[in-house]
């Protein structure tokens, strides 16, 4: 009789597949299977879509950079770029340039040192601004990701404990604990439990490193800023004391 069971045992496991398994689940477990899977696909895509265009911007800003501290003109580089950064860094240069192009600082003779400090401070506060519109950008659907890697195995988690209740309820409707009465339930439980976190982990992994990544990205931005400020400070100082000298 021991022996007959086992047999049974066994020859039901075999019998059963693992699609078999899900499809014989209930709705509210392919809900939340269903759920998972699409948060996890539509993760992946946000994951190789960040990390192609931070690759591609890093790429545009050093390509950008060579060309700026090149000792080439300043005009000619703006000129070049046009309306059409390709780049945060180079949508920062263009800001400041049209800045600096819209205030000319020769026009008073009364208030040039004011007029220089007030160019100054709006210069960085335009690229301040075009800096927090591209990072912006940048962080676009990350908070998918970080609201995917912290709430997916919490989900699966539902999804487990929703299965172990359907395997006792299995159980009592059929008072046997046979294999056969407890699999779905069980495969349900394990099934959500996986989908979670395989919509969890790359999403919690990837959030990190493309968020460290956008913050490196980041202090380099500012870096520049600070920089072409300077270089813009030195042209306003030397600019208005030409102009005191030609007047005096």
């Amino acid at each position: 009789m021991e022996t007959q069971t086992l047999t049974d045992v066994v020859n039901t496991a075999n019998q059963m597949s693992m699609w078999d398994l899900v499809w014989a689940s209930d709705m509210v477990t392919k809900v939340v299977m269903i759920g998972l899977i699409a948060a996890s696909v539509w993760s992946w895509a946000i994951i190789i879509e960040k990390f192609g265009t931070l690759r591609q911007v890093k790429q545009l800003s050093k390509n950008f950079e060579e060309k700026f501290w090149s000792g080439g003109s300043l005009d000619r580089l703006y000129e070049s770029i046009g309306n059409r950064p390709r780049d945060p860094m180079s949508a920062m240069f263009i800001a400041a340039m049209k800045e600096w192009k819209r205030t000319n600082i020769m026009k008073s003779k009364t208030d040039r040192g004011l007029r220089g400090v007030s160019l100054q401070q709006r210069i960085e506060k335009s690229m301040m601004v075009s800096m927090d519109k591209e990072l912006d950008e940048l962080d676009t659907r990350m908070g998918f990701l970080a609201s995917t890697g912290s709430v997916a195995p919490l989900v699966g988690l539902f999804g487990t404990v929703w299965g172990i209740i359907n395997s006792f309820n299995a159980i009592a409707t059929t008072q046997s604990n046979s294999l056969s009465a407890m699999a779905p339930g069980i495969a349900e439980a394990l099934f959500t439990t996986a989908f979670g976190l395989i919509a969890a982990i790359p999403a919690v992994v990837a959030y990190n490193k493309i968020s460290s990544d956008i913050d490196r990205y980041a202090k380099k931005l500012e870096n520049f800023m600070a920089e072409f400020s300077s270089i813009l400070s030195r042209e306003i100082d030397d600019t208005t004391i030409k102009a005191e000298m030609a007047g005096e």
